[in-house]
């Protein structure tokens, strides 16, 4: 087998949009390496499962820094997420600080170790995946704080990075039935229904469609597209959405 043109990260890839991504990654012939506490359910000679608990930052900088040294990674697909929801009277600070932790911190220490070799090479590809709750949806204090974190995040990094040629571009995906969704909104309830009901398309998303953003983003051809925010929502960004 020949060596895979590009070499991406990605993370959560034990289920939902994470998994799916890498699939798709992998049948395009990229080598694809998976951080997430568990492994998936899921092989391919050039699927690399990674473990690693983001939460924690000393494990990610190791996991990170032994990355860089074995692969030149062109693409950094940060996904992973947790929700933890409460309303303002209930929010603990530790939620918050988790949060951040694994939405800014943790895809930050990974781009820190991975993009001098994007900037060697003069390409890269640094996505996020995050959420339209950053616009605010009740619970979710902690959730849509570091979300709306790293828009702004997303947006310097794209100043800074794009004269090497790494772009960095956000999908913000709406309500998606993955297990996040589900732990939430009971799979099949009719509270599932009234929420699909609410959205202009009048439909829940799938990890397919959000993985069709990120590949769009993550292809060589989107080289003029970076610091955008592309909202996978099914309208729901356009206001009114309560889960």
């Amino acid at each position: 087998m020949s060596e895979p043109a590009f070499t991406a990260v990605v993370t959560g890839t034990s289920s939902g949009i994470g998994l799916d991504l890498a699939k798709r990654m992998v049948e395009r012939g990229w080598r694809v390496l998976g951080l997430a506490r568990s492994a998936p359910d899921f092989e391919h000679e050039l699927f690399e499962p990674v473990s690693v608990d983001l939460l924690d930052e000393a494990a990610t900088a190791e996991v990170a820094k032994d990355i860089a040294a074995r692969h030149a990674v062109t693409h950094l697909v940060h996904n992973a997420g947790l929700v933890w929801p409460n309303l303002l009277e209930d929010v603990k600070p530790e939620e918050v600080d988790g949060l951040m932790r694994l939405h800014v911190t943790a895809p930050m220490i990974l781009t820190q170790a991975l993009a001098p070799a994007m900037r060697a090479a003069k390409f890269g590809r640094v996505v996020f995946v995050t959420s339209r709750a950053s616009m605010g949806v009740p619970t979710r204090t902690a959730y849509s704080a570091s979300k709306a974190a790293v828009h702004g995040m997303a947006r310097t990094w794209a100043l800074e990075l794009g004269p090497d040629g790494v772009t960095v571009n956000v999908v913000a995906p709406g309500p998606i039935l993955t297990d996040n969704f589900w732990g939430i909104v009971p799979k099949g309830s009719e509270r599932e229904q009234k929420v699909a009901d609410q959205l202009p398309v009048r439909r829940l998303g799938t990890a397919e469609d959000v993985s069709r953003a990120v590949l769009f983003f993550a292809e060589p051809e989107a080289g003029f597209v970076t610091g955008q925010v592309l909202f996978v929502c099914g309208g729901g960004s356009l206001g009114g959405l309560s889960l």
